[in-house]
């Protein structure tokens, strides 16, 4: 299992933010299904302002340049985002073409020396 990190801005308007919240809490059920089925085991979106973060799990090998948009092969997911991408903008510096900009990792605390595992005591 790998995990990859991206962010994209919203656009900064209150009203259209809280109308994008207000989908993401209804995602709809054939995009979760596809999201599922593309390979993706755990995905959480963070907000912060007009910035979101998006952390992703998925398979060994997973590139979510390539393998994300696998979902949006669906008619129906495919309609999700074009309706997502009304609320959303690449942040600056994104890659040419790119909507969700990927995010270098910084910092792992699993991987330092001495870390403590999963169940580990407090």
């Amino acid at each position: 299992m790998q995990c990859f990190a991206q962010a994209l801005d919203l656009v900064d308007d209150p009203e259209l933010i809280r109308v994008y919240e207000e989908h993401h809490r209804a995602v709809w059920p054939k995009v979760v299904a596809a999201l599922r089925a593309a390979g993706i085991a755990r995905m959480r979106i963070f907000r912060q302002g007009t910035r979101l973060f998006m952390y992703c799990e998925g398979p060994d090998g997973f590139d979510p340049a390539r393998d994300y948009q696998q979902y949006a092969l669906d008619p129906e997911c495919r309609k999700w985002d074009e309706l997502m991408r009304r609320f959303q903008r690449p942040v600056p510096g994104a890659p040419a073409g790119a909507w969700w900009a990927p995010m270098d990792l910084v910092f792992d605390l699993e991987s330092c020396p001495g870390a403590r595992t999963e169940g580990a005591a407090g």
